[in-house]
């Protein structure tokens, strides 16, 4: 309970430093999950990280330089190393033998590696303005003042911009390079804007997550919008959603524990978000997958299962109802689907069940017909245009009936010309 009060407590921006939290960090992970979207897109995942830890340098550079722990100095730096290195990666990649993942591996831990060494030997010299420092390994949102807010609302709103404006530009440049290419659009300065895009929002964002942890806020958000759309539009929109939500929510939980690195709790917000969407997305969540499998196997039961009673009361003439056994023996399933099969027809109308026997209504007739039309259409199909013969088509329309749409049906009625018999010489039911 007093947990939730000083949450609350954060919202209500009962301290005057807080409002510059809220939205410092809602700007920085906004603009994040943003620019992450194309990251993700293009399959450059890894990147984030080569530069989140290759801004390290930068930073210990610029206060080498500069001498004082100017915010803007400091990102000029991080920006100036961030993009260095992801320069190096892709001249290393594409002028050696050495491959991408080597190439990420190697310009990550060398620039990580001579960052910390400048900052131990920042800490070993008598500079009070190094205090601090040490909080870019993490991120430290409550450090950040009003004037950083200014800085990062001018430079969010810069890159905004220009995303909007080459919005459609990016977006080919994600899917199709080449497609892009042909077009006419200029791909090399796409790529550009986008990688100075990228390392200035890394820049940024160190102050509040840090940047051992930067990629995961890069990265995370995108990939969690990606389970509830397939609309570029909508990704980025719910990934700056996703993304500023979670860094709110992170930095006032890190706000409610004193000494509570932000970065850590930022990420682990973002990482919830992903992992509901990834059970609960409404276009690739397991949930819907598995809803979906559900209804999927639901439908092939019932069909499998009608479809039987066209064969019995096309080759018994004498009777139109049947007991269990006798389905049974005409079916290959086993007994237990088999009496779940004969339940869901009942519950759907298409076959009536009395004195231990069973018989399809009309609209079940209608369906069994339906059922093997469609089978028996796609067996002669491929048999005359794939040339397989008689014997090898049965299997391949056993999958392929279930999914025939009625708009399918009728382009092969009429490819078919309208066949009476299929590759076996059997009657097509219309």
């Amino acid at each position: 309970m007093k947990f939730l009060q000083e949450i609350a407590s954060f919202f209500t921006f009962s301290e005057p430093n807080v409002q510059v939290v809220f939205w410092g960090s809602l700007i920085l992970c906004s603009i994040s999950g943003l620019v992450g979207t194309f990251t993700l897109l293009r399959k450059r995942s890894l990147i984030g990280d080569v530069i989140s830890h290759s801004v390290l340098p930068g930073i210990a550079l610029a206060f080498i330089i500069g001498q004082k722990k100017d915010l803007v100095f400091l990102i000029i730096g991080a920006t100036i190393t961030g993009w260095i290195s992801t320069y190096l990666v892709d001249y290393i990649t594409k002028h050696s033998k050495i491959k991408n993942d080597t190439a990420i591996a190697l310009i990550l831990s060398v620039f990580f590696g001579i960052g910390i060494l400048l900052l131990t030997n920042i800490q070993h010299t008598d500079n009070a303005s190094q205090s601090g420092l040490d909080q870019f390994i993490f991120g430290r949102a409550s450090a950040m003042n009003s004037s950083d807010i200014w800085l990062f609302s001018v430079v969010g709103v810069i890159i905004t911009a220009l995303i909007i404006v080459f919005f459609r530009g990016f977006s080919l440049l994600s899917f199709d390079e080449n497609f892009s290419e042909s077009i006419g659009f200029p791909n090399e300065i796409l790529k550009l804007l986008l990688s100075i895009t990228t390392v200035i929002t890394v820049a940024m964002g160190v102050q509040a997550v840090g940047v051992v942890l930067m990629s995961a806020l890069l990265i995370t958000p995108a990939a969690a919008a990606r389970f509830w759309t397939n609309s570029i539009i909508r990704l980025a929109i719910l990934a700056v959603i996703f993304s500023g939500v979670s860094g709110v929510l992170g930095s006032a939980i890190s706000y409610t524990y004193n000494g509570m690195p932000t970065g850590p709790w930022i990420v682990v917000t973002v990482t919830i978000v992903a992992l509901a969407s990834a059970f609960a997305g409404s276009k690739s969540g397991l949930l819907r997958k598995y809803l979906q499998q559900k209804r999927n196997n639901t439908k092939i039961l019932r069909e499998n299962t009608i479809k039987l009673f066209y064969g019995l009361n096309t080759s018994d003439s004498h009777t139109k109802r049947f007991s269990f056994h006798r389905i049974w023996e005409e079916s290959k399933m086993q007994k237990a689907t088999l009496r779940k099969g004969l339940k869901l027809l009942g519950r759907n109308g298409l076959v009536d069940f009395s004195n231990g026997l069973y018989e399809t209504t009309d609209e079940g007739t209608k369906e069994a017909r339906a059922i093997v039309r469609k089978h028996r259409l796609w067996e002669l199909y491929i048999a005359r245009y794939m040339h397989l013969q008689p014997d090898h088509v049965h299997d391949d329309a056993e999958g392929i009936e279930h999914v025939i749409t009625p708009e399918i049906e009728r382009e092969l009625e009429k490819e078919l010309d309208f066949p009476k018999l299929d590759p076996h010489n059997s009657e097509i039911p219309y």
